[in-house]
């Protein structure tokens, strides 16, 4: 299967895995819980079984609203981290994060969220760190720089 969506993630616009197999540089996240907040189903199946084979257990919500919304209803430690796509429909990744972070639970508000974008400029790393994001990976995600990523914000 992994040899199959490799060859679909080196078509693919979105996401890419390097060249090299390196799963023995990743990290396991075995009992972590991530949730990933992306617009496109065919993002969301490509970055959830990356982050599987990290170890991670992914919960998914389709756009910022959902994210927000899973927040509020979510118990202390239920989530790990966040993964948030920017530009979403409804709401977009910024307001988001906005909202999660005004959350009255300070174990949930302050859960680590990552940044997810296209756009890999300093200005968009800036507004994602601006409105409390803990740190922003560029699409097509490159795993090692993920896991180096992941590194910094998990325990």
């Amino acid at each position: 299967f992994m040899s199959e969506l490799r060859q679909i993630l080196t078509q693919t616009d979105s996401f890419k895995f390097q060249a090299q197999d390196s799963r023995n540089a990743r990290p396991n996240y075995a009992g972590k819980t991530l949730l990933l907040v992306e617009d496109n189903a065919l993002n969301q199946e490509i970055a959830s079984e990356i982050l599987r084979d990290m170890g991670f257990r992914v919960d998914v919500a389709s756009d910022g609203t959902e994210a927000v919304a899973k927040m509020q209803q979510a118990s202390p430690g239920q989530f790990d981290l966040i993964l948030m796509d920017i530009q979403m429909p409804h709401m977009d990744g910024y307001e988001a994060t906005r909202q999660i972070r005004q959350l009255s639970d300070p174990a949930i508000a302050g859960i680590p969220i990552l940044a997810m974008t296209a756009n890999a400029f300093e200005e968009d790393r800036q507004n994602a760190l601006a409105v409390g994001m803990n740190g922003h990976i560029a699409k097509p995600i490159d795993v090692a720089r993920l896991a180096d990523t992941l590194r910094q914000v998990l325990p």
